[in-house]
């Protein structure tokens, strides 16, 4: 084996060290199992396997037939969104919190759906060895406690067992079925009247409606959007070629946007049939996720709505489908460089300077990487985790990063020379 297999070999094992995936460690038990299928109904497996470090408060079958038994999949969402902390919580941190009480950042927080600290839940370690779970609202209780420990990966991620749902206020309300949404009337609100006007003018809204129930993703152009230079005219645009520009800013299925940060694959969307593909690609850079079509590109920028199955984003850009204006020209391609002409012996003029290829000619540029994504700086006074505490889980990590390194490379290195 060359030394650019062991190169490669030394990359996929670092990655497999820090990568976790909630839906295969549940799988191992399963008193969790309709916890773990929620997780995946919901799509807030994707979110919890896209993110760096996270705890995750899992519900026994008991606790969670009875949370399904009484409400529907956009509720359970909401409440189990509630259960997945932005931090690492092992139980030995859990008992070791600074003046007892935390206040820790939620998956629900980072919804928008959260007004004031109704997406931060309260961390107390109780007299006795219990520790209470809480809403971050004023005068919540904290009737949720902690049970066991299941499964730690220091510290990308840790599950520990709870009793119960945490209960925020109105976190049980039921959301509007998605066939009773007004979708239109949120494009508006949320500054897409243009794209709003061209589905009820089109009928192509009564595609997206029959759609919904079964999943939809609708990525909606801001009306700046459309004024934008390169936008094509689109009143020069046949009615069919208007149909499947706005059925193309729709993909088939529920992809809330951890979901999005998933995706390997193209997408399809509703315009895609037999010969036309109409597809999109994603690609992310920490927290962003942005949309390729093969013409441009857009930034997913705001969500609107996102209550399963359906989910409303904006986005920067209108989406232009290479189907119907072709693919975005290559880049031209960089300068020879010029040689010098040898000097004649009669004459010796100083010799003519050579331009060195610019460094964006010379090599491409890197792919954006993902970054960590942790809790919110914006967490109000008293949400984060005692200084000494996050100083010393963080040199453990670096250390046993840095180990980890270490080692690999003394074993490839011993390989290489044996």
């Amino acid at each position: 084996m060359g030394a650019s297999h062991y190169f490669f070999f030394f990359l996929a094992l670092s990655a497999a060290v820090s990568a976790h995936n909630i839906t295969d460690i549940l799988s191992g038990f399963p008193e969790y199992s309709q916890f773990n299928d929620f997780l995946t109904q919901t799509r807030l497996a994707d979110e919890i396997n896209s993110r760096e470090t996270i705890t995750v408060l899992a519900l026994n079958n008991g606790a969670m037939s009875a949370l399904s038994a009484k409400h529907p999949l956009p509720v359970i969402k909401n409440a189990l969104s509630l259960l997945v902390l932005l931090d690492y919580y092992d139980p030995s941190k859990l008992h070791q919190i600074s003046k007892g009480t935390t206040l820790s950042t939620t998956l629900y927080q980072t919804t928008g759906n959260a007004p004031g600290n109704l997406g931060f839940v309260n961390i107390t370690d109780l007299q006795g060895g219990k520790v209470g779970f809480g809403s971050a609202a004023p005068g919540s209780k904290l009737d949720t406690t902690y049970t066991k420990s299941v499964k730690q990966i220091p510290y990308n991620i840790s599950v520990l067992e709870v009793n119960a749902p945490i209960i925020a206020p109105g976190i049980l309300t039921a959301p509007a079925p998605s066939a009773d949404v007004n979708i239109t009337g949120l494009l508006e609100k949320a500054g897409c009247k243009t794209f709003a006007s061209l589905l009820l003018s089109s009928g192509v809204i009564k595609t997206y409606l029959s759609a919904a129930d079964k999943g939809l993703t609708i990525f909606a152009p801001n009306d700046e959007a459309f004024k934008a230079a390169g936008v094509p005219d689109l009143s020069k645009l046949t009615n069919a070629e208007v149909v499947s520009l706005l059925e193309y800013h729709a993909s088939v299925g529920y992809s809330p946007k951890g979901a999005l940060k998933t995706k390997k694959d193209p997408i399809s969307t509703l315009a895609t049939n037999g010969a036309s593909k109409y597809d999109l690609t994603v690609s992310t850079a920490g927290d962003d996720v942005t949309l390729h079509t093969g013409v441009a590109s857009s930034r997913v920028a705001e969500t609107v709505l996102d209550s399963t199955p359906l989910v409303i984003f904006t986005v920067d850009n209108v989406l232009l489908p290479t189907e119907l204006f072709g693919k975005a020209p290559s880049p031209a391609p960089a300068p020879e460089p010029v040689s010098a002409p040898s000097p004649s012996p009669a004459t010796s003029p100083a010799p003519a300077s050579v331009e060195a290829p610019s460094p964006s000619a010379a090599s491409p540029p890197a792919p954006p990487m993902d970054t960590p994504v942790g809790a919110p700086s914006d967490a109000p006074a008293g949400s984060e985790n005692s200084t000494a505490d996050k100083d010393n889980a963080a040199a453990v990590h670096v250390t046993a990063s840095a180990l980890f390194t270490l080692f690999s490379a003394t074993v490839i290195c011993s390989i290489l020379m044996s």
